[in-house]
């Protein structure tokens, strides 16, 4: 017996083994900071069980993969407020001490409740457990290997993210100095960016290398944790298992909605993709290609009118490189999402009782249940990661809690919305109150809403959530028939409470990600760009969660269609559900070869690297760029020229985190939107390029406080003859400068 048990752990470890080997082969010289990352993630994950274990206690894994994202949130986020209210410093030591001390918090908290006989750990399904962490190895090492095609922080958004990463890594305060608006702060949603540096700063690594693990480490849990609420959703469903074959439909169901959310498209894939281009062939036509970011430019791009929007997936994101607020996020909102169901759990359990002796005591419990504590500290965090989820997700949050409430309080109307209020408030309160540290500095940048005078075409919305939005409300259908017929009382109450947990959770997710696509149709936020992308950032960010959303509940119904229901027209709809979302998994391949390249060779992984570029896309710039890196310390202001959106300038800044006078414009007319101000700052850098008035030019590097100058291709290419090399000389001492290139730089004495 003893041998036996023997060789099944050894069987068990082979895949763990191979790939770890794979990643070394894989990674080369990057898996020393993969490998750091994965354990740093692993070793804040078990410390932190004892708190998660207790949130997710019904969970059969304890919420073991949510306890990493977990322990990143509450670590990363104290930091953070510390550093802003100047009580401590942003350095390594104060996240690593911080970090320490969170832990001992979680030993002392474990040590407590050993005592009193409460598991918080997941000893009976080690085997869950195992096989969810080999699923977040796997997705991390792909996603890590994929982006070492493609590294480079250049293009799209890329300057800002990696810029804002430097910023704070050479900052010991936060806001840190804006590196485009050398005279201010940083007046955006940083907080994506920030856990980022914070990571990088706890572990020790580059933020070089830590950019690209980031978004690869992001998209890894955007699998792991969909898959884990989803499995517990459907293991609930089911109950015991008297079948054989059922007992792997939570693993099966989990990991379709995993790949759904991580890894998938969207139909447009599919019809212009697939089903087109096969139409073309056959009828002898001209094939046309697919190029997958047209999976995301498609309202208002085909046909082409002057209404364009964007309606992007966490796929694209992954695939396409951006750190963006967006998608950072993603992991924290499936952070939500799985302490809401944990909630549900909790409330409906037979431990669960309420606890009416008295006025009081009934408040405190409904008041300081810690899963709605955490979720209003979540939501806070939110209006400092990216806003639009903390919008999103309060009104989320307030229909799980009105739904949960109208079943528990036994359908009487003035406690449920009293309690439901309450709450209400109580989340707004405590989100509003932990975040004051960035909204007090924080200017905003909305507007205002304004009726929508544009509209999506019948046909584009059901190309792109037709699949989605058809599975739900057929779902919702469906339920309200079996529920409500025959029933003497068809009362929201009676709906309610007839129906499985985990049904109701799946149709609250699955009818706001609906909400989220119509509102772009009828109101959006007025932002810059509202002369022909009036409802670009609004469809943009709702839709966005519309899709992780949809992602979990389509699982779930399919599950539900193919396994539960016994009408055989709901499997039928089933498979065919399943076989189209399948279908739009596809688009991972198609953009993994469009943009990575042939990913099957091995010779071609260039590396972590995100600053590699710099020797090939400026040859010129690129020693002056190191060296600047290399030899300055602090934030002192370096002075280049300045030049549109999403183009090749700005380069030193962004690789530096060294501030400039002026950044890209557009991105700055949004974040502080003073054009007149932008103007005069272009209109100063030009002149101390160009001038000849040494006065008037040292006037203004004492205004702007400018250490060094830097003299490059862009200062060249934008100022050409007018250049005056000889007076930007004349300004100080010449720190270093490239014979070959003539880049130069000069410290301003």
């Amino acid at each position: 017996m003893k041998h036996e048990n023997t060789r099944k752990i050894i069987i068990k470890l082979i895949p763990a083994a191979i790939l770890v080997v794979l990643s070394a082969f894989l990674l080369r010289r990057d898996v020393w900071t993969f490998w750091t990352w994965w354990l740093l993630a692993a070793v804040m994950g078990v410390t932190a069980m004892p708190l998660t274990g207790r949130l997710f206690r019904n969970f059969d894994d304890k919420g073991w993969m949510f306890s990493k994202v977990l322990a990143v949130a509450v670590t990363g986020f104290i930091t953070w407020f510390l550093t802003a209210v100047k009580i401590v410093r942003f350095n390594s030591a104060t996240c690593i001490s911080i970090t320490v001390l969170c832990g001992a918090g979680c030993l002392f908290l474990f040590y407590r409740q050993h005592r009193k006989g409460v598991e918080c750990l997941p000893v009976d399904h080690l085997d869950l457990v195992y096989r969810e962490e080999i699923l977040f190895f796997a997705f991390f090492l792909l996603w890590t290997y994929l982006a070492g095609f493609h590294p480079a922080a250049y293009g799209t958004e890329k300057f800002m993210d990696y810029g804002f990463m430097e910023a704070m890594m050479r900052s010991e305060e936060l806001p840190a100095v804006d590196l485009w608006y050398s005279q201010g702060t940083i007046n955006y949603y940083y907080g994506g960016q920030y856990f980022a540096v914070f990571l990088t700063k706890l572990s020790g690594c580059r933020v070089a290398l830590t950019y690209n693990l980031m978004r690869t480490f992001v998209a890894a849990l955007a699998f792991s944790l969909p898959f884990s609420l989803i499995y517990q959703m459907v293991k609930d469903r089911l109950g015991l298992f008297r079948i054989e074959w059922k007992r792997s439909l939570p693993a099966v169901t989990g990991a379709v909605a995993g790949i759904s959310v991580s890894i998938a498209g969207n139909m447009h894939y599919v019809v212009y993709g697939q089903i087109l281009p096969l139409i073309q062939k056959l009828t002898g036509e001209e094939t046309t290609g697919y190029w997958f970011p047209d999976a995301t430019r498609y309202i208002g791009y085909n046909p082409d009118v002057d209404d364009k929007t964007i309606h992007e997936f966490p796929c694209y994101s992954f695939v396409l490189g951006d750190l963006h607020a967006h998608v950072v996020n993603v992991m924290l909102v499936l952070l939500f999402l799985g302490i809401l169901y944990a909630w549900i759990r909790t409330v409906h359990s037979q431990d669960f009782a309420l606890k009416k002796n008295s006025r009081r005591e009934f408040w405190t419990q409904m008041l300081l249940m810690p899963h709605i504590l955490l979720v209003s500290v979540l939501l806070g965090m939110f209006q400092w990661t990216n806003y639009w989820d903390f919008v999103i997700y309060f009104v989320v949050a307030g229909g799980v809690i009105l739904f949960t409430n109208i079943v528990i309080f036994e359908g009487k109307i003035k406690d449920i919305l009293a309690v439901t209020a309450a709450q209400a408030a109580e989340m707004l309160a405590v989100s509003t109150l932990v975040i004051l540290p960035f909204t007090l500095q924080f200017e905003t940048m909305v507007q205002g809403v304004a009726l929508a005078k544009n509209h999506s075409l019948p046909h584009q919305l059901l190309i792109l959530w037709g699949l989605p939005g058809a599975l739900t409300l057929l779902f919702t259908g469906i339920l309200l028939w079996e529920k409500l017929r025959g029933a003497k009382k068809k009362t929201p109450y009676h709906f309610l409470a007839s129906l499985k947990l985990p049904d109701m959770f799946a149709l609250i997710m699955g009818l706001c990600a609906i909400g989220l696509v119509l509102i772009p149709e009828l109101v959006y936020v007025r932002d810059i760009y509202e002369n022909g992308n009036a409802r670009a950032n609004t469809m943009f960010k709702l839709t966005y969660q519309a899709y992780i959303m949809f992602g979990m509940t389509m699982a779930y119904v399919i599950f539900r269609f193919l396994a539960v229901f016994r009408r055989k027209w709901l499997k039928v709809a089933g498979g065919a559900g399943l076989f189209l979302l399948v279908w739009t998994w596809g688009y991972f391949g198609n953009s993994v070869n469009s943009w990575f390249g042939n990913v099957f060779d091995p010779s071609r992984y260039q590396g972590l690297n995100a600053t590699l570029f710099l020797e090939t896309d400026f040859p010129e710039d690129a020693a002056g760029i190191r060296w600047l890196k290399k030899n300055v310390e602090g934030s002192p202001v370096v002075l280049e020229a300045n030049g549109d959106s999403y183009t090749e300038y700005e380069r030193v800044s962004a690789m530096t985190g060294l501030p400039t006078v002026l950044g890209w414009y557009v991105h700055e007319w949004l974040w502080r939107n003073d054009v007149a101000d932008l103007n005069a700052k272009a209109a100063d850098v030009e002149t101390i390029y160009t001038s000849g008035d040494e006065e008037q030019v040292r006037e203004l590097l004492e205004e702007y406080d400018v250490s060094y100058i830097f003299v490059g291709s862009c200062e060249k290419s934008k100022y050409g003859e007018n250049l005056n090399n000889e007076m930007l000389k004349s300004l100080g001492g010449v720190v270093f400068e490239d014979e070959w290139s003539d880049t130069y730089i000069v410290k301003v004495w």
